[in-house]
């Protein structure tokens, strides 16, 4: 500090403030070429030591300085407010051994793109859910896709640039459509996927109807209807799955019917079907009020004719995957695509259905803020088939019969204000999703009101409670997709039967729920719940015929892996065939 004052480069009391008439390059100046003659008279040591220790000074204050400013600029600001906040955080911090940084960075990328499912390459910006997903999936099943499903996607991408609107190869085949003259040897086949039901419905029917485009070599192209482009990315690179505005029958689809010429069923009750002609187009009615002639579609013999028509317009409201695995022609190519026949929406969905920005901001907000910090997250979704809004006192008891019962959510004690603990207490979020806002009130208040016995503190929350279903309303149907996803995003789900809102949820999460049984006369049933089979969602009209035999059967007793829905005695769902062998 005196040092500093001989020099006047600081005060007593400012050590390392520089002068401003004396900067550091001009005291290093002094040392060299300045007689010490020159020097302040308040420094008395003789020339020689004079110009050594001004040296030494000199020296020490440039180190001084530079190294504060290499720190300084280094280092970003502490404060947190300061910092460029990210638009999202990683649940668990990604780590890297520097000894095995190459492995790490392929885990990662392989990690991102859902154990290689997704294609890299499409732009992060227009999508941000596609490539940021997986770091919110925080359990991921440790069943991979098979490599030759990831192949056949690869493949379908390739066909889906090929044969996407507006290219070569689909001008020429809409041409032909209006023309009505087709060619056995189109180069591109397609199925039209027609926009009708609620949003669950629709992303179940979605994914039934690409794995029928895969099956056959088809082309997925999809009716945007009145949001679809406001709920879901484009999965596929280089080309678009929305169906063009100008395609020649969109003013059609609200007709089609049972009772349209091109109904396949109709032409199977007329007769007009042979292995001679080729049907301009031909309408697919999968609904669930589909008769006998329609549900033809699900035998080989009649797939025969089917493959030649280069247009198939398909409605239905059903999950209609399972009564394909019963098909012999597709067998084999789907053995190979899932090993492991319950994966096979969860893997169907986290390929095709990515949330849009809008709706993906949703979902990261509202995640961070309340599920994030949690130890555990419960998924609770709640949906009363009755024509009276609720809520209702049997329902609320069977929810708290169920999750008390399996320790889902813990009890609360009702004969002491407080749990005395010493440690950190574990944290539980509950998201709630229902249409009614009075069963999470219930279970908020008790948990409110009331201590757990475990001393564990319970969070419950519900984004929206819309009231009743509102399928064709564009904010409705973003908020339920978003609630869909955040289901999804927990550790343990409780669904209601019936509800394809928890069918998405479980599927994509991989998660198999504990299901509440559907109540009969307002009574809450004994026992209350139980948990699914499989995470596969259920196929609530199958048919029921031997296509081989030609006579009715029952096609939940065919194969090992195709069995009766736990919530609906008369669907079927996909099981792992190793477990019920």
């Amino acid at each position: 500090m005196w040092i500093a004052y001989c020099f006047g480069v600081a005060k007593p009391l400012e050590p390392l403030l520089i002068n401003s008439q004396c900067s550091v390059a001009a005291i290093v100046m002094k040392e060299i070429a300045v007689s010490p003659l020159d020097l302040d008279s308040k420094c008395s040591f003789t020339p020689s030591l004079m110009r050594l220790m001004g040296f030494f000074v000199a020296s020490f204050v440039l180190c001084s300085v530079f190294f504060s400013l290499s720190v300084v600029l280094r280092d970003p600001p502490s404060d947190a407010a300061l910092r460029e906040p990210s638009s999202l955080t990683p649940l668990f911090p990604i780590t890297q051994d520097l000894d095995n940084e190459t492995s790490d960075s392929v885990e990662v990328q392989q990690d991102k793109l859902l154990g290689g499912l997704l294609v890299d390459g499409l732009d992060e910006n227009s999508c941000l859910s596609r490539y940021q997903s997986a770091m919110y999936f925080h359990k991921w099943l440790s069943e991979k896709p098979s490599s030759y499903l990831i192949s056949r996607l690869r493949t379908y991408e390739a066909q889906h640039k090929q044969c996407g609107p507006y290219t070569e190869s689909f001008n020429k085949t809409v041409e032909q459509l209006r023309s009505g003259q087709f060619s056995e040897t189109s180069e591109c086949k397609y199925v039209v996927w027609i926009s009708i039901s609620g949003l669950g419905n629709r992303i179940l029917t979605l994914a039934s109807s690409f794995l029928y485009a895969l099956l056959t070599n088809r082309v997925l192209l999809v009716d945007p209807g009145k949001d679809m482009t406001d709920l879901f990315c484009e999965p596929f690179p280089d080309a678009s799955w929305f169906l063009p505005a100008d395609f020649p029958l969109n003013a059609q689809f609200n007709n089609f019917s049972q009772n349209s010429d091109q109904c396949y069923g109709k032409m199977l009750k007329n007769k007009v079907v042979t292995d001679s002609t080729v049907a301009s187009f031909v309408y697919l009615h999968i609904l669930h009020d589909y008769d006998d002639h329609d549900k033809l579609f699900f035998c080989d013999e009649d797939q025969k004719f089917l493959r030649n028509v280069p247009w198939l317009m398909m409605k239905t409201d059903n999950y209609f995957i399972p009564s394909i695995f019963l098909m012999p022609s597709f067998e084999q190519e789907l053995n190979d695509l899932f090993p492991n026949k319950e994966t096979v929406f969860h893997f169907l969905g986290r390929y095709l259905f990515h949330p849009t920005n809008s709706v993906w901001g949703r979902i990261v907000r509202y995640y961070q803020a309340y599920l994030a910090k949690a130890d555990e997250r419960v998924g609770i979704q709640i949906r009363v088939f009755d024509t009276e809004p609720g809520p209702f006192q049997h329902v609320l008891d069977q929810i708290l019969a169920c999750t008390l019962k399996q320790k889902i959510l813990p009890d609360v004690s009702y004969q002491q204000d407080a749990i005395n603990s010493s440690v950190i207490p574990k944290s539980k979020a509950i998201l709630m999703t229902s249409l009614n806002s009075g069963y999470f009130e219930k279970v908020r208040d008790m948990y409110w009101e009331y201590p757990t016995v475990t001393g564990e503190v319970v969070g419950i929350y519900q984004p929206s409670h819309e009231g009743y279903q509102q399928s064709q309303k564009h904010m409705h149907n973003q908020k339920a997709w978003a609630e869909m996803y955040l289901l999804s995003l927990t550790d343990v789900l409780v669904t209601s039967s019936w509800s394809t809102f928890g069918y998405v949820a479980q599927g994509l999460g991989g998660l198999k729920p504990w299901i509440l049984y559907k109540p009969e006369n307002r009574t809450a049933p004994n026992p209350p719940c139980r948990r699914a089979m499989s995470m596969e969602p259920c196929f609530h009209a199958p048919p029921f015929y031997d296509c081989k035999a030609k006579r009715g059967t029952d096609t939940g007793e065919l194969v090992p892996f195709v069995r009766h829905c736990e919530d609906m005695s008369w669907g079927l769902k996909l099981v792992d065939s190793y477990s019920y062998r």
